[in-house]
């Protein structure tokens, strides 16, 4: 099958017939001789819509077209339609090459969808084809003074588009958070959050396990927060860029640092490690994680981006 491009029209061959609608014209040659403008199809339905076509035989006047012949899909009822309705389609014409059983076929350029609404009813071709190629024997589209044309519609019917927005940050800005963990080896509760800290207008806190989050998890875990999720809209999410340190207070070499990107939200409002530290580790006082019964947690946080929905 063969294919070009004019003036933002596509145009090609295919065996196929028209799914949707066949107009076929006897002596064509009459219509020109008796000066008919325009004829208009009967009704067809498509897409739960009725359609026709509207044909010019010597090209639309209206629109200072010669020696062409015009088509136009029509959206013929509308009576029934809401107020302020919209109509998407991408629909194809044809024209039959009676030598060669195969058919011209016309549309937009990329199968564009195009709309129909109160203001326009009727989308097409003013340039479908020259009379001297419509005529030209050898192409088959007049024979015995006879052609046929056709139709595909095929309507876009919304179900409710659900789409959300990524929006990414440009000036994201890396804000650092130190917690100050005093009188460690008094913590009794299964949990502690540090105070609230505000990066990208959103409010966060550190979650620190002392004793383990499960039973026999020899280990500190801990996580990154995001405050009051469970305020947050279902779809929305916060994409941020962390990291998670215990500060080791004699070597800096050996502070234990964990980092990851997460997309918190409603459902997911922490991230972060269960097994940061050995309890073990974390209590010997030679190994400078705790000095004074005083730990050092910190934590840098980025907000990348925030995903909504669309309006």
């Amino acid at each position: 099958m063969s294919e070009d491009s004019i003036e933002g029209v596509t145009i090609s061959q295919r065996h196929a017939p028209p799914s949707h609608y066949i107009y076929k014209i006897q002596s064509f040659s009459l219509l020109l001789k008796n000066q008919i403008e325009r004829c208009d199809s009967c009704d067809f339905d498509s897409g739960g819509y009725k359609w026709k076509l509207a044909f010019f035989p010597n090209g639309n006047s209206k629109k200072n077209v010669k020696d062409h012949i015009s088509v136009y899909l029509i959206l013929a009822d509308t009576s029934s339609l809401s107020l302020g309705w919209e109509v998407n389609v991408m629909f194809k014409l044809f024209l039959l090459d009676q030598i060669r059983d195969q058919y011209l076929t016309i549309e937009e350029s990329g199968g564009s969808c195009r709309k129909f609404h109160g203001m326009k009813t009727e989308l097409g071709f003013t340039h479908l084809i020259p009379h001297t190629t419509f005529n030209n024997p050898s192409n088959g589209y007049l024979v015995d003074d006879t052609c046929v044309f056709g139709a595909e519609v095929f309507v876009y019917k919304s179900t409710g588009i659900c789409g959300e927005c990524l929006s990414m940050l440009k000036e994201a800005a890396t804000f650092t958070y130190t917690w100050k963990i005093e009188e460690f080896s008094q913590l009794k509760k299964a949990n502690f959050t540090s105070e609230p800290f505000t990066v990208g207008n959103y409010k966060w806190h550190v979650l620190l396990y002392p004793k383990g989050k499960e039973n026999g998890n020899n280990h500190i875990a801990l996580f990154l927060a995001l405050s009051d999720s469970s305020t947050l809209a279902p779809e929305v999410k916060v994409y941020a860029k962390f990291k998670l340190r215990i500060r080791n207070q004699v070597d800096t070499r050996s502070t234990i640092v964990g980092e990851a990107n997460h997309w918190f939200s409603q459902s997911k409002g922490h991230w972060g490690w269960s097994k940061m530290i050995t309890l073990d580790t974390f209590n010997d006082k030679t190994k400078g994680f705790l000095i004074k019964d005083t730990c050092n947690v910190e934590a840098d946080v980025t907000v990348l981006g925030i995903v909504t929905t669309l309006a």
